[in-house]
C-alpha cells in the first residue's frame, strides 16, 4: 500500500507543473523555441558575376576590385556591431558600390543600346516581409536608398521610371544629371557590341555560301557560341545579405542591367523573390548573372523554401537552384546568409566578385572560380 501511495505522489508532483501552466493558461510558445539563439552576425556582398578569367584583369585592377570590395564589407559590417539593423548594414554596403565605377550599378551602370545608364534596385526586410524596389531609374545616384524609401514610406512594392523619380523627389532622395553615370570603360563597351551587331548585319544582307544540313553538333556549337558572346556582354549586379543582433535578416541588389538592353528590358535585381529575398524563418538572398534566368526560377525565394520545406542546409540549397540556372543555360551566382548566420556562395560563371565576413569575424574578399 504505502509503494502505491509513493507512487501516485510521484505522478503528482511530475504533473503539478503543467496543471498550474494550463490553469494560467500560460503554456510557453513554440515559436520562442524556433528563433535564433544568440545569432552571431552575419555579412556578405557581391559585385557582380561573370566572365571573370584569372590574368583578365591587370594587377592594379585587381587590387582596386579588392580593395572596394572590402571597404563596402567593413563598412556594413561595422553597422552591424554598432547595433545597427540589418536593412542599415545592407544599405550602407550598397551605396558605397554604388558609388564606385568599378560595378555595374549606380557610378558604374552599362549603357542601354539608346546610349542611356537604366537604373534598378530592390531591398527587403525578412521579420516583416516588407519589400520594396525600383526599376528604369535615370538620375537616382543611390537606387537601393530609394527601393528602400519605396518599402518604408508608401503603400507599394515596386515603382518604375518617371514615376518612381517623382517619388524620390518627394522623399528628398538625391537626383543627378544623366552625364553623373557616364564612364569610358563601359562606353567603349556598349560601342564595341554595336559595331559587332553593324557588321553581322552586314553578314546577314551579303550571305556568305553554307554548308547545307548541319548536323547537330554543329548548330549546338554555333548556339553556344551565341550564348558565350552575350554572357561576355553582361555586366555584374552588387548585392549585400545581413543578419544582425537581434536575429533580423535583410537582403538587398542594384544593378545598371545588361549593356545594349533594348526596349525598356528590366532583369531579375527588382524583382522580389527572383533577385532578391528574406524570410527570417529561412535566408536573406541577393542574386547576379543573367536575369531572365533568376526570374523565370524566382531564385531567390526558390532558395529560401528549399530551406522551409525540405530543410536544406544553405550551401546545399544556393547550389541547387543555381544547378537550376546552368540547366536551363544561364549564368550568374547568389549569396545568401541564413538566420543562424551561416553562409552560403554559389556561382556557375567564370567567376563572381564577393567577399564575407568568416567565422572568426575576418574579411575575406575573392574573385576568381578557385
Amino acid at each position: 500500500m504505502k509503494k502505491i501511495q509513493s507512487f501516485l505522489l510521484i505522478v503528482v508532483l511530475l504533473f503539478l507543473p503543467v496543471m498550474t501552466f494550463a490553469q494560467k493558461g500560460s503554456f510557453p510558445e513554440i515559436k520562442q523555441l524556433q528563433s535564433p539563439q544568440n545569432p552571431r552576425l552575419g555579412f556578405v556582398i557581391h559585385g557582380g558575376a561573370g566572365v571573370i578569367r584569372r590574368g583578365d584583369l591587370s594587377p592594379e585592377k585587381e587590387k582596386a576590385y579588392r580593395a572596394k570590395l572590402e571597404e563596402a564589407l567593413l563598412a556594413g559590417y561595422r553597422a552591424l556591431q554598432n547595433g545597427k539593423t540589418s536593412l542599415d548594414a545592407v544599405q550602407t554596403a550598397i551605396n558605397i558600390l554604388e558609388d564606385s565605377p568599378l560595378f555595374n550599378a549606380g557610378k558604374g551602370a552599362v549603357f542601354t543600346a539608346d546610349g542611356k545608364n537604366e537604373l534598378d534596385a530592390s531591398i527587403m526586410d525578412g521579420k516583416t516581409l516588407m519589400a520594396g524596389a525600383v526599376a528604369g531609374l535615370h538620375h537616382i545616384k543611390n537606387p537601393i536608398t530609394l527601393a528602400r524609401a519605396v518599402m518604408e514610406k508608401s503603400p507599394h512594392v515596386m515603382m518604375v521610371g518617371d514615376g518612381a523619380e517623382k517619388f524620390a523627389k518627394e522623399q528628398n532622395i538625391e537626383l543627378v544629371d544623366e552625364k553623373y553615370f557616364f564612364t569610358q570603360p563601359r562606353w567603349d563597351s556598349l560601342q564595341k557590341i554595336l559595331k559587332e551587331e553593324k557588321e553581322k548585319s552586314k553578314e546577314v544582307q551579303s550571305p556568305k555560301p553554307k554548308v547545307q544540313n548541319l548536323n547537330n553538333e554543329s548548330r549546338l556549337l554555333e548556339m553556344m557560341t551565341e550564348t558565350q558572346k552575350l554572357a561576355e556582354n553582361k555586366f555584374g549586379t552588387v548585392g549585400a545579405v545581413a543578419l544582425d543582433k537581434d536575429g533580423n535578416l535583410a537582403a538587398g541588389t542594384s544593378t545598371g542591367g545588361m549593356t545594349n538592353k533594348k526596349f525598356g528590358r528590366v532583369g531579375d535585381a527588382p524583382v522580389i523573390g527572383a533577385g532578391t529575398y528574406a524570410d527570417n524563418k529561412t535566408c536573406a538572398t541577393s542574386a547576379t548573372g543573367w536575369g531572365e534566368y533568376f526570374i523565370r526560377l524566382g531564385v531567390a525565394r526558390d532558395i529560401s523554401a528549399l530551406m522551409e520545406y525540405r530543410a536544406l542546409p544553405i550551401q546545399q540549397a544556393v547550389d541547387m537552384e543555381m544547378n537550376k540556372v546552368k540547366t536551363l543555360g544561364g549564368d550568374g551566382g547568389v549569396i545568401a546568409i541564413d538566420r543562424f548566420g551561416n553562409i552560403g556562395i554559389s556561382f556557375n560563371s567564370e567567376g563572381m566578385y564577393r567577399a564575407y565576413i568568416n567565422s572568426e569575424g575576418k574579411p575575406v574578399v575573392e574573385i576568381y572560380k578557385n
